[in-house]
């Protein structure tokens, strides 16, 4: 525990010295920064701050968590497949991220990747987390509340809509100042808890070191943010909580416990699939949501129907209250 606590020191106190070098660059250079396409007027004052932040705290996040690893496996406390497994999909899901990013900022190319190279990069990334390190476990059953439901080779499928899936909702999530850092940041702590409970202190290292990297991160990227973490944050960010929820066999809890993430993603399939619908019925094509993903709606007008517009921290804090409480929820349900 205190390997893992000093870990996520370093991570934070380095993340925060090297973040404003990143930062530097693109100003020296005079790169064009992150480009604003939402109706939400208020961010239309944001074009040009710098993306692609993720780069710096997963690049340290990565190296702070191997070199502490080899200390804990030296200790004999958990050996290194865990801590490679997790890690793998950090690096490859970051470097998809990575190719995104560049491409829209660096190569002006405006959708970056097209839909079909991303998520064919995000599959083949999957089946090699599952091959080369879930498929060796043995393991084939998803834990549901307790029970454990054996899929056989369907299992493989799991791992892969697992963690495509919740990579692409904490992209969506990404989307305010601040927003999804610390959503993240809460949802491993939770995990944090469930490693240390399960005594798989190997995971809680990269656990902790991550929440280390991402406060320093949001010393940056709070309202007002002076840059934002790209696709190469995000995606990496909802892959690693998803594998280590399979690896901490506890698959059903990221429902709960990434409740924000589903229904970010979910205001966005409801929201288009309503308006194909409604468009093919009558001719006009309806919205359940002002915008979205959903942090968009509440920023527009809030939960009420007319209601007031709320500012950023304002959603903020209530999607992170509410990841809070499902989190305290879960944990409570697992261990009282």
């Amino acid at each position: 525990m205190f390997l893992s606590l000093m870990a996520g020191l370093v991570t934070f106190v380095l993340t925060i010295v090297a973040m404003p070098y990143f930062i530097r660059f693109y100003q020296v250079k005079k790169i064009g920064g992150q480009q604003m396409h939402e109706d939400v007027k208020q961010h239309l004052a944001k074009a040009g701050t710098p993306t692609m932040g993720g780069t710096v705290f997963l690049v340290v996040a990565v190296l702070v968590s191997l070199i502490f690893s080899l200390f804990i496996a030296k200790e004999g406390h958990a050996q290194m497949s865990a801590t490679l497994g997790i890690l793998s999909v950090v690096i490859i899901y970051g470097i998809i991220g990575f190719l995104d990013d560049f491409l829209k900022i660096f190569k002006q190319i405006n959708e970056g990747l097209t839909p079909g190279q991303k998520m064919s990069l995000q599959i083949i990334a999957g089946l090699i987390f599952y091959f080369v390190h879930v498929l060796p476990s043995g393991t084939d059953a998803i834990n549901i509340f307790g029970f454990h439901l054996h899929l056989g080779i369907f299992y493989a499928l799991f791992v892969l809509f697992w963690v495509v899936g919740f990579s692409n909702a904490v992209n969506l999530t990404d989307g305010i100042d601040g927003l999804a850092s610390i959503s993240v940041a809460i949802s491993l702590a939770a995990y944090g808890v469930i490693a240390f409970v399960q005594g798989q202190f190997d995971i809680l290292l990269l656990i902790v070191t991550m929440i280390g990297a991402l406060f320093g991160f949001f010393v940056f990227n709070h309202k007002p943010a002076k840059v934002f973490m790209g696709d190469v944050g995000s995606l990496a960010l909802g892959a690693m909580l998803a594998a280590i929820s399979i690896a901490l066999r506890q698959e059903w809890t990221l429902l709960i416990i990434g409740f924000v993430y589903v229904f970010e993603t979910a205001s966005v399939m409801l929201q288009v699939s309503y308006f194909k619908y409604t468009k093919k019925k009558t001719g006009e094509g309806k919205r359940i949501f002002r915008m979205t993903p959903f942090h968009h709606h509440l920023e527009l007008g809030g939960l009420s129907g007319n209601g007031a517009k709320w500012s950023e921290w304002k959603v903020d804090a209530f999607l992170w209250t509410v990841g809070a409480v499902l989190s305290l929820i879960t944990l409570a349900f697992l261990y009282l």
